[in-house]
């Protein structure tokens, strides 16, 4: 199955996003409450993506580890949201959102594809894409809906919507 072109674009999609976020605080003189505020809302809408398609400190640290593919780049990518009220509250909202990342149970064949490129099913055996008896780790607080566990699907079993 082709990568959906928005998945397939999503470090360009973030860097224009967060180079307009850096551009709209300088030149509207936006406090951080707003930016507050609007993550908190794209958190309400679609859980925890403001990290991995709107953030600059996000964009800045993927440009830091892109080379580096390995548990320890991942790990260093979730110490940054320790201190972002952002990444709290939309962390928080990833459970409640509109959107979220779905699995249809009918279609997977249970590759295990989805985890292997699920930094949070990585790092964490606690969570799973496709295993029973496991923590669906879209609807974990770390869960930055990166998306590249829909993307690795061969069956289109995962999505995100409503």
């Amino acid at each position: 199955m082709a990568k959906p072109s928005l998945l397939k674009n999503r470090k360009t999609i973030q860097g224009a996003a967060a180079l307009a976020v850096l551009g709209l605080y300088h030149y509207f003189q936006l406090n951080l409450l707003t930016i507050f505020v609007a993550g908190s809302i794209l958190g309400l809408l679609f859980g925890k993506v403001f990290c991995r398609w709107v953030c600059p400190v996000g964009f800045f640290m993927e440009l830091l580890f892109r080379g580096d593919s390995g548990s320890r780049a991942r790990q260093m990518y979730q110490y940054h949201k320790v201190g972002c009220p952002i990444a709290w509250v939309s962390g928080f909202l990833n459970k409640h959102s509109l959107f979220k990342i779905k699995r249809d149970e009918t279609s997977c064949t249970s590759c295990g594809l989805c985890d292997k490129s699920c930094y949070i099913a990585t790092l964490n055996t606690d969570f799973s894409l496709h295993r029973k008896n496991k923590e669906f780790p879209g609807y974990s607080f770390n869960c930055s809906k990166c998306m590249e566990c829909v993307t690795a699907c061969p069956q289109g079993s995962l999505t995100f919507r409503a």
